[in-house]
């Protein structure tokens, strides 16, 4: 199961990828000898890039009793080994024994919330 970003997540990357990516193209037709305007274009491709990874890999991945928070470096917790469930300013906190994992709420979809909702009421941890 997938959790979903919200539309507004990926329309702001995507605009900013493009905009930044304008203007850096703009600047390289315009200028020469500022070093620089490379950076606009190299800001404009990062975000464009952060835009199609997020839309291949969304915000969370349920699988297999593993919870995987969708990061360059992906932070993986077992369901089973989640002791404690702490809500805290709109956030989740999954709390093992070794680690926790944050999940930031207002990134992801109504929907996908409503099933992460689900999911972590199935288990038998301590509410927070």
């Amino acid at each position: 199961m997938k959790i979903r970003f919200t539309k507004k997540q990926f329309n702001y990357y995507l605009v900013f990828g493009i905009l930044w990516l304008i203007l850096g193209i703009s600047l390289l037709t315009l200028e020469s000898g500022n070093f620089f305007r490379f950076g606009y274009v190299t800001i404009g491709l990062l975000y464009l890039g952060g835009y199609i990874f997020m839309k291949n890999r969304q915000y969370l991945t349920i699988e297999d009793g593993v919870i995987t928070k969708n990061n360059l470096i992906p932070k993986k917790i077992n369901l089973v080994e989640i002791t404690k469930i702490k809500k805290f300013a709109g956030d989740y906190i999954l709390k093992t024994s070794k680690s926790e994992l944050t999940i930031n709420t207002q990134l992801i979809d109504k929907k996908s919330l409503e099933d992460l909702d689900t999911v972590l009421e199935k288990l038998d941890v301590e509410w927070v």
